[in-house]
């Protein structure tokens, strides 16, 4: 079928920006909670986050982010359990990731996929992206998240519609994108190709860390970036993932404007269901090491945090984290989980023939990932949804 190319277009979002809320927050004083609430603080805005069934506060929501608060850690997992339990139930979906392209013109100090690192570059072919897809299929997934690098002449918009309609024809229920920011007519030529679902993590929240961590190229645009859940919730997108990358900056400021962003789009995208991820800066090429590592304790802080705060949020947790440790948080929230993971194009049926955005910790199989989840007294959901009853 010869259809006309889509161009893309940086329209203007006609709704209210996420941008002038996150500038009006008062952020200094929310950090000065998140690092200075006392046991007694915490330990209130805990009673209150467990009391309220719309999530708590920022202010709460910072106080359960404090040293103080994490000596409380076990009664505030303990809540966070009751809540996942209430809101989710004994669920964990599956889904896998499913890279076309590592070719990218950004200079971005943390990933594997920096225009400036000389690695193996690859784009997948259609007929690659098929075999790929069949085989995520024939390990059971339905679920996939469809990742490039940004480059605009490697992966134009139409060759990921193309690519979108490859992973539906070879059994794929629901899929989500995760590609360089576009804006509203784009994403809604990717949602009638049969995207339902858009990933855009903010990677930090803060603007002078985002400038040193993104020197070149279109990614520099924070306000562009910051913008892209609205963009795909206005172009019909069902399901919206946003985030942060653990250790660019310090992770209680990212993760109280985090919070701020997912109850912005609970109330401006209503219509679509909102995921948070949390994804821990793990090696790749060009030896970058975080700002800020974030130990495991405060990963688990974060977590529980956030599900207070969002009881109606999805959490998802990827196969950059090591496998006992995720199996330890199931309990406290996760709702998705990816499994059997490869980051690089090409990765399930050619692995190692480029190079991977970045080293995972989870080498199980899918398999052992969804026996894993059943032993915790969880079922691992691998569809959960079908296209025939959206609308």
């Amino acid at each position: 079928m010869n259809r006309e190319p889509i161009v893309w277009n940086k329209s203007p979002n006609p709704w209210p920006e996420f941008e002038e809320t996150l500038d009006a927050l008062p952020m200094r004083e929310l950090l000065e909670r998140a690092r200075g609430a006392t046991v007694a603080a915490a330990a209130d805005a805990l009673a209150r986050a467990e009391s309220r069934r719309a999530g708590c506060e920022l202010d709460d929501f910072a106080a359960l982010l404090s040293p103080g608060a994490a000596r409380l850690l076990e009664s505030a997992a303990a809540a966070a359990h009751r809540v996942a339990i209430e809101r989710f139930g004994r669920t964990v979906l599956l889904y896998a990731p499913l890279y076309v392209s590592n070719e990218c013109v950004n200079t971005c100090t943390y990933c594997g996929f920096s225009y400036d690192n000389d690695v193996a570059r690859r784009t997948l072919a259609p007929a690659e992206i098929r075999d790929e897809a069949r085989i995520l299929a024939g390990r059971g997934f339905r679920h996939i998240l469809l990742l490039t690098g940004e480059h605009w002449s490697a992966t134009p918009v139409d060759s990921i519609a193309d690519a979108i309609r490859i992973v539906r024809d070879a059994g794929a229920s629901s899929v989500a994108i995760e590609v360089a920011p576009l804006g509203v007519a784009e994403y809604r030529a990717l949602a009638e190709a049969g995207a339902d679902g858009l990933v855009a993590y903010q990677e930090t929240y803060d603007r002078a860390a985002y400038a040193r961590h993104h020197v070149r190229g279109k990614k520099r645009d924070f306000a562009w970036r910051l913008g892209t859940p609205e963009r795909g919730a206005l172009a019909g997108m069902r399901r919206l993932g946003i985030g942060f990358l653990l250790g660019l900056h310090d992770w209680r400021a990212d993760a109280i404007a985090l919070a701020a962003h997912a109850r912005f789009l609970q109330k401006r995208a209503w219509r679509c269901t909102l995921t948070v991820s949390l994804p821990r800066l793990r090696h790749a090429a060009g030896e970058f090491e975080p700002p800020f590592p974030v130990p495991d304790r405060e990963f688990v802080q974060l977590l529980v945090a956030l599900r207070l705060a969002l009881p109606d949020v999805g959490i998802a947790l990827s196969t950059r984290e090591a496998p006992a440790f995720r199996d330890r948080l199931v309990p406290l929230g996760v709702t998705q989980m990816s499994a059997g993971s490869r980051t690089e194009p090409g990765g399930y049926a050619h692995p190692l023939e480029a190079e991977p955005q970045f080293a995972i910790e989870d080498l199980r199989s899918p398999d052992e990932v969804a026996a894993a989840i059943a032993r915790l007294g969880y079922d691992p959901v691998w569809k959960d949804w079908e296209e025939a009853l959206h609308g």
